[in-house]
């Protein structure tokens, strides 16, 4: 079933839970010892007869004159043969105010104590002997036409015994009854209100989970969550401000040293260039200048595209990117002897960052290109939710392919002294992206997989957007 799952010990619906059976059971047992020790005192006797007393009470008939003549037709049809017959275990008689008998059961008046235990007229009980057996009576006043009369009930003590004996089994059993559905009905209601009073936390906790760098500026809501746990999420959003301010100041440097490093690295490379003599210094000081700039610029890059912010989501046609990336690196694979091919199944829109794309597209030619032997084809094949480049060089090892997307990690065998950020750029705008880049050797060769997930599942993109605001 749906609502039934296996709860963790440590679970609080579970600790939630096992409290009401054991409340439960406590309450049962109580009310079952509470029974037995009415049922043994004559306290439960005492209350019945009382009861039995003000019920008969209300069914007393009177004449014409105002005076008792007994109960209704219904009422002896019921229990008159509780008083009438040779039996001595019941009796009733009505008396007036001053204590003159107007009716009397069966049982005659020899049945009743003699003048010096004369019950009381008054409500209440009282307790007598009668042929050496005990009674248990209760007397009830009421009312009519003005004058007051008096109602005394008795029973014998072997009979209320007799029918708290025979009530005892019923009893347990309607009491036992009672809190099995109880216990069933109520522990239903508690598990699903358990169930949808800790929604919101289950809810706050997937939001929690989806929190990256890439949205670290998402907060958890506390308008669901309950009250006794949201100072907990406010703690949690305070911690996820500061960990925010300390990431924004992280990159902002990083950002802030690329961008100062940039313009004296121009003005060295300006000056160099004006040197007239030494053309092996000059050439060798302007290679270690180029290379300087260009890992400031991946520097710079890489701060830039690990921002969310930064980017600006449309329908990208991928085909005419590969081609605008294609003729950007054209001169840079001419020089390379390596031959560069785009080959798409139909026409392919992904939503994307259309700057970023390039750059990633543009990375992944430079890497192929770096890493291929002259005369080969860097092909970029895009069809459906999947664009792959594949080069055809010495490819990497298998223990090094999770190295691929490192910082600063560069293989032996490239052509060029590049920062070893380009594939980690790469890796930075797909998982903005929400899309999966995988390497795997391709004998010869390496090929570079972009999976687009978000083609697969549409609601992840809304899932992630939502956390990016």
């Amino acid at each position: 079933m749906r609502f039934v799952k296996t709860m963790p010990l440590n679970s609080l619906s579970l600790k939630v839970l096992l409290a009401y059976a054991a409340g439960m059971l406590l309450s049962i047992t109580l009310l079952v010892i509470a029974a037995v020790v009415l049922l043994q005192s004559d306290m439960l006797a005492r209350m019945d007869l009382a009861d039995a007393a003000r019920g008969l009470a209300n069914d007393i008939e009177f004449d014409g004159s105002g005076e008792p003549v007994g109960f209704d037709s219904r009422r002896l049809d019921e229990l008159g043969w509780l008083f009438e017959g040779p039996q001595s275990e019941t009796a009733y008689r009505i008396l007036d105010e001053t204590g003159n008998v107007a009716v009397v059961s069966s049982a005659g008046e020899t049945f009743w104590p003699s003048d010096g235990d004369l019950p009381p007229l008054a409500p209440g009980n009282f307790t007598f002997e009668h042929e050496g057996k005990a009674f248990f009576g209760a007397a009830e006043p009421l009312e009519h036409d003005g004058r007051t009369w008096y109602l005394q009930f008795a029973a014998s003590a072997r009979f209320v015994d007799l029918l708290h004996k025979v009530a005892f089994p019923l009893v347990v059993a309607g009491v036992a009854v009672f809190g099995v559905v109880l216990f069933i009905a109520f522990g239903f209601c508690a598990y699903i209100t358990l169930r949808y009073t800790l929604k919101p936390l289950r809810d706050v906790s997937e939001s929690a989970a989806a929190i990256s760098p890439r949205s670290i500026d998402a907060r958890l809501q506390t308008s669901a969550v309950p009250a006794e746990i949201a100072p907990l999420v406010d703690s949690f959003n305070c911690a996820l401000e500061r960990l925010e301010r300390g990431y924004r100041v992280q990159q902002e440097f990083l950002g802030t040293a690329a961008h100062e490093l940039k313009t004296p690295l121009a003005l060295i490379r300006a000056q160099i260039e004006l040197i007239e003599g030494g053309k092996k210094d000059r050439a060798a000081l302007l290679n270690d200048v180029e290379y300087m700039t260009r890992q400031v610029q991946q520097l710079l890059l890489l701060a830039e595209t690990s921002e969310v912010h930064n980017y600006h989501f449309a329908g990208v046609p991928m085909q005419e990117v590969a081609c605008e990336v294609v003729s950007f690196l054209e001169h840079m694979a001419e020089s390379a002897g390596v031959r560069l091919e785009v080959r798409a199944v139909g026409d392919v829109t992904w939503r994307a960052d259309r700057a970023a794309c390039f750059t990633l597209l543009k990375n992944l030619l430079e890497n192929a290109i770096q890493h291929a032997p002259a005369q080969t084809t860097v092909r970029v094949e895009i069809q459906g939710d999947t664009l792959t480049v594949r080069d055809r060089g010495p490819g990497v090892d298998e223990e090094q392919l999770p190295r691929l997307s490192e910082r600063f990690w560069r293989a032996a065998h490239r052509r060029d002294h590049g920062a070893g950020l380009g594939l980690a750029i790469c890796q930075e705008i797909a998982l903005a992206h929400g899309w999966r880049l995988t390497a795997e050797r391709a004998e010869p060769g390496l090929r570079l997989r972009l999976s687009n997930e978000e083609r697969k599942s549409p609601a992840t993109l809304a899932r992630r957007q939502t956390c990016m605001k």
